[in-house]
């Protein structure tokens, strides 16, 4: 497929035909839109000695507020503002040098209706996270491109199994018939590095997608083929670093364009330090400007040029690809103000916009610092945040004794400390993600745990998010690699019956779909009860409906006495269970199967 015109080496109109040579340059942002909440741009222009040029632009529509030129003479920032009259169409940056004019077209286009008003993703959606790489291979002819370091190796675990974006694309109606609403996939911009480069998180192009995954006209197209399918899209983004096989690893735009350090020094990798009131600022300095890895360099966001430029790709890429949320990695490693700086641009140009940050820490307050906050004293502006916490205690209540804190318990003393959270239902909440061993390993391939696990994520409060090969309970560790646990879309691994993986996708399935429709488990209120003997008891709950739910985490089966529940059972008789559409009389004892969860449509 042909790429557009992102990022493309432009070949310049000569104005002066005498002795004349073209010269050849890259713009960044390659386009922009008339109509934006804030009229200021910041250009990035990339070529052989262009700060020595003299730039003016033609269009009276738009002015050059400001040249800005850096240790690097290769590179040249233009500060310019588009005026609210401009018009969607082509302008000209005159370049001049030594007598020689250069006439640069540069193309502003119209804003689609109503972007600014777009809706993010919400309670209502449940979120399926894929790694375009390990999912479906729609276009082998893209497997290997000559020009891209790593070549396909589907033997190395490590190495790139050539899924695309064209499989994704030829299984909307996959995601369509398991109940899936929105798309969250990990990174599909290019990564043009030696090795381990199909993960997606070490950018060498922030404004171009990975040919071996596609290009950027079938990403628009995927979009759209998503929205036509009523599926909500989120692109994770990556701010902290970028891979070294990116121009600025050997051309930095500007000397302090990343933080260096006089020898190597990584992260420590604790974001506690961020929200600690008594943490040294040596300790924040190494936490969010030591690099995330050896081949990463660590993107220095208090330089405003950097600053701009990742505000400016992140708001691109959402006006281009007509996106409905962002997912930001690392979100605690990168420089604080930026974070919040960035968060205020994003909700100038889109308020309804759902970013979630991937703030990865085991402690409900040391999350909660990062949801916008007034207790915390964080004016983070940041919406959504994930809930690593509870995914710690499925993990626990599953593969821990019945206790004060285990078994069971773990599920409510996790969902008790909510407080902690400005809005606890603003939360993505999962069993697994591509950076955590497989759920069904973790709880030693028990499937009826599993089943309860899955019931008890698709029924409590917050947004879930399903892990690629969940359903078919992939199995692997992560400390024997995360390219192992990280299995090809489909693969049914050898240790897993494969009777059982389907049975386990159908009753995925028919969860997801009543969720789908099911106004009182996407939005209505939590209450519970304190587990006992084994058995923990919730309700989701609005002024019209409720929905029951029972685990039974014995190898015995139980008989539950109700009453204890009258507090909302009062107002309801029977219950049919969403499964097997088996009707129970709930104002007599209800019996429930060992290791079994139990889900009530109250009536």
């Amino acid at each position: 497929m042909m790429r557009i015109y992102l990022l493309i080496l432009l070949t310049i109109i000569c104005l002066n035909k005498t002795n004349c040579k073209n010269i050849d340059i890259i713009i960044e942002p390659p386009s922009w839109w008339v109509g934006m909440k804030n009229p200021e741009l910041q250009l990035m222009i990339y070529g052989k000695d262009i700060s020595s040029y003299e730039v003016k632009c033609n269009s009276n529509s738009v002015t050059i507020k400001d040249i800005i030129k850096t240790s690097n003479p290769n590179y040249l920032f233009i500060d310019i503002v588009i005026d609210e009259s401009a018009q969607a169409g082509t302008l000209d940056f005159i370049f001049t040098k030594k007598g020689k004019t250069y006439k640069v077209p540069y193309i502003l286009q119209e804003r689609k209706p109503m972007s600014s008003e777009r809706q993010g993703f919400d309670t209502s959606d449940v979120i399926y996270l894929l790694m375009p790489d390990r999912f479906v291979n729609g276009d082998k002819k893209n497997d290997n491109i000559i020009r891209m370091k790593e070549k396909t190796n589907l033997l190395d675990p490590d190495g790139r199994h050539g899924g695309d974006i064209q499989g994704i694309i030829d299984s909307m109606n996959y995601f369509n018939d398991m109940g899936y609403t929105a798309l969250w996939l990990n990174p599909v911009l290019e990564n043009n590095n030696d090795a381990y480069s199909y993960h997606g998180y070490a950018i060498t192009d922030f404004y171009n997608i990975d040919p071996r995954f596609g290009d950027n006209t079938l990403y628009k197209e995927m979009v759209n083929q998503a929205h036509r399918e009523g599926i909500k899209v989120i692109k994770d983004m990556v701010f902290n670093h970028f891979g070294e096989g990116h121009r600025w690893y050997e051309e930095l735009p500007d000397s302090s364009w990343i933080n260096r350090w006089d020898n190597f020094t990584r992260s420590n990798y604790r974001g506690s330090v961020i929200s600690d009131p008594y943490s040294s600022q040596y300790d924040k300095d190494i936490m969010t400007k030591g690099w995330f890895d050896t081949s990463m360099p660590d993107l220095n966001q208090e330089n405003p040029l950097v600053a701009n430029y990742l505000i400016q790709n992140a708001i691109w890429w959402v006006e281009y690809a007509d996106l409905d949320g962002i997912r930001m990695d690392t979100y605690p490693y990168s420089d604080e103000a930026f974070m919040k700086q960035w968060m205020l641009r994003m909700k100038e140009e889109y308020p309804n916009l759902s970013i979630v940050g991937e703030a990865w820490l085991n402690n409900k307050t040391q999350v909660a610092f990062w949801q916008d906050n007034d207790f915390y004293g964080n004016d983070s502006n940041l919406d959504f945040v994930m809930d690593f916490p509870l995914q710690g205690a499925i993990v626990k209540a599953f593969t821990t004794d019945e206790g004060w804190d285990s078994g069971m318990a773990a599920l409510y003393e996790s969902l008790s400390q909510d407080f902690a959270y400005p809005d606890p239902y603003k939360i993505l909440i999962f069993m697994d993600n591509h950076d955590l061993s497989r759920i069904f390993s973790l709880i030693n391939k028990d499937f009826d745990k599993w089943k309860m696990a899955t019931a008890f994520l698709l029924t409590t409060r917050g947004i879930p998010q399903i892990w690629m090969g969940t359903e078919l309970l992939n199995t692997g560790f992560e400390w024997n690699g995360h390219g192992k646990m990280r299995q090809d879309f489909n693969t049914i691994t050898d240790d897993v019956d494969s009777v059982m993986a389907y049975e386990a996708r159908n009753y995925m399935k028919t969860l997801l779909n009543y969720r789908k429709n099911s106004d009182v488990l996407q939005n209505g209120k939590l209450l519970h009860f304190i587990p006992h003997d084994g058995i923990y008891t919730y309700f989701r709950y609005n002024d019209n409906d409720a929905v029951m739910v029972i685990l039974n985490n014995n190898d015995d089966e139980m008989t539950i006495d109700t009453e204890r529940y009258n507090e909302i059972l009062r107002h309801y008789h029977t219950g049919k269970d969403i499964i097997t559409n088996k009707r129970y009389d709930i104002k007599n004892p209800v019996t429930i199967k060992p290791h079994n969860a139990l889900i009530l449509e109250l009536q």
